[in-house]
């Protein structure tokens, strides 16, 4: 009797074993899945462009002579720093430059012939005052003070003349040199020289009206950068001008930059017409910072609209439709989905109002396939 109840016993032990094997073997297969923490921290909500920005100066300026000619002096090139008012480029002038030499020495030649008629004009006018004195006391005839009164008008009239002479030719010499500085071209402002169309002896010539032709010289003032793009715009009328913003170029990656509004376009583009678009402008603003920042860079902007401190917040891939998660259950190595209440969110985070704990686990690699309710699951990688 005793040997029979061990007999069943063990082979008690043995089914149940067995069965455990059996369930053992044919459960599913652990889903690597990447975990993330329910942590405490900033969330922001913000608005992004829709297509990729475009780095600019604040100055920049393709300049052209507005008469044409042959260059004769280029003293720039590429990459030059140059400080407003300095000469790019001189076409050849030396027929503008002497008449400026001529026009000069004509307002010598007037200043002397004023100064020589003022004089005379002033011996006039005093012989003329003492012959009216000696008419009183009857020394001398009328027709001599009357004649030395009118020899001094006259005189006095030439003086003028003279003078008058004189400012014509200092108005000539304004337009000779008016003209002489049609053939240079100057920086406008402080910059950098961007391109240079033109070798020494070539010919240049204007544009023709209506008729886009390259720059001479392009000059750029890079101590001012802002980026342009375009925002969605459904988007738009949430953005002010002055709102705090991240900027990014791929050309610095991994690395953000402060920015501000200084521009909302007052109008819609349409040039896609099932994506309208507001382009806006966004100042770029560096910390002390030397860095290579070159017009023509891509970047995206992320403009804050409204920010929340130290409020719980999960990794927004985390996030499924209808506003769920799937939450880790460390004992039983599974995942189950859980409803939560969300408030501010973007790209990066969602600020979770309830639903979870501060240090609940949650999956962010929801679109791996075998990701779903209930599902055994393996931890590849918690970040």
């Amino acid at each position: 009797m005793q040997k029979r109840r061990h007999i069943i016993i063990f082979s008690l032990i043995v089914i149940l074993t067995t069965i455990s094997l059996i369930s053992w073997l044919r459960r599913p297969k652990p889903v690597d899945v990447i975990i993330a923490t329910v942590e405490i921290g900033d969330v922001q909500r913000t608005v992004t462009n829709t297509r990729a920005g475009t780095l600019k100066a604040c100055r920049r300026a393709g300049l052209s002579p507005p008469i044409g000619g042959q260059i004769a002096r280029l003293p720039v090139t590429e990459g030059d720093v140059v400080k407003q008012g300095q000469v790019l480029l001189e076409m050849w002038n030396d027929d503008l430059s002497a008449q400026v030499a001529l026009a000069k020495s004509e307002i010598l030649a007037s200043q002397s012939r004023t100064k020589q008629a003022c004089v005379i004009a002033k011996v006039a006018e005093n012989e003329a005052k003492r012959l009216t004195k000696l008419l009183k006391k009857g020394l001398t005839s009328d027709g001599s003070a009357e004649q030395a009164v009118g020899d001094a008008r006259a005189k006095q009239a030439a003086c003028n003349a003279a003078k008058s002479s004189t400012e014509v030719s200092h108005a000539r010499l304004s337009v000779a040199e008016a003209n002489l500085e049609r053939t240079r071209l100057k920086a406008p402002f402080d910059g950098t020289v961007a391109e240079v169309i033109g070798e020494l002896g070539e010919f240049v010539t204007p544009s023709p009206i209506g008729v886009a032709t390259p720059p001479a010289v392009d000059i750029i003032d890079t101590s001012c950068l802002y980026v342009l793009a375009p925002i969605d715009e459904v988007d738009a009328p949430e953005i002010k001008k002055g709102m705090t913003s991240r900027l990014s170029l791929d050309a610095f990656s991994k690395k953000f930059f402060k920015g501000s509004v200084r521009r909302i376009s007052p109008y819609v583009l349409d040039r896609e017409k099932q994506a309208r678009t507001v382009d806006i402008e966004v100042n770029i603003i560096l910390e002390n910072e030397q860095l290579n920042m070159l017009p023509g860079y891509s970047a995206d902007v992320e403009i804050i609209i409204d920010s929340h401190s130290k409020v719980l917040r999960i990794p927004t891939e985390a996030l499924l439709e209808g506003h769920k998660v799937f939450v880790y259950d460390a004992e039983n190595k599974t995942i189950a989905e859980q409803p939560i209440k969300i408030g501010l969110s973007n790209w990066k985070y969602t600020e979770v109002i309830n639903g979870l704990e501060k240090g609940q686990r949650i999956v962010t690699s929801i679109d791996r396939e075998g990701v779903t309710d209930e599902a055994y699951v393996n931890i590849e990688k918690k970040i």
